[in-house]
């Protein structure tokens, strides 16, 4: 008598195969999960920032944000440096109020922010420079890696 031998419905290669399959679906999920929350948000209603002679209310989906001291810095010359074809929000530790000039918007705020801003963002060397997005009315997240300029 001749019999095959043939493969069974329910082997454990085809449930190792899906339960490989399930870890891998999971752990991208973790990753682009961990990778969207890497960034963090930028709240206008809890922060204020002030520009030379008004409080800074965002108008723009998109902004990048340079955050440099003019102590240290030329304000324009790290301008130039920047590739963006969105605003510049220009956030000066040394808190010095300038003019909105061409796109770049030069905005301070008290110690206090300033703090809880480099605090939040991670910042351990300046001029640091990242774009944000408006998430929700004035509340916007960060949308791009940090770039430090040199």
């Amino acid at each position: 008598m001749n019999k095959k031998r043939g493969r069974k419905i329910f082997s454990l290669n085809y449930l190792f195969a899906s339960f490989f399959g399930a870890i891998m679906i999971a752990g991208a999920f973790a990753y682009y999960n961990y990778k969207f929350s890497e960034f963090k948000f930028f709240n206008f209603k809890d922060n204020i920032f002030y520009t030379k002679s008004d409080i800074f209310v965002p108008k723009e989906t998109f902004y990048t944000i340079m955050i440099y001291s003019s102590n240290m810095s030329n304000r324009e010359e790290l301008t130039q440096k920047i590739n963006t074809k969105y605003k510049i929000l220009a956030i000066d530790l040394y808190q010095q109020r300038f003019k909105e000039e061409n796109s770049t918007i030069y905005i301070t705020a008290g110690m206090n922010t300033l703090l809880k801003i480099i605090q939040n963002f991670n910042i351990y060397q300046i001029p640091v420079v990242f774009e944000i997005k408006k998430f929700n009315n004035i509340l916007y997240k960060q949308n791009s890696k940090k770039l430090i300029l040199e």
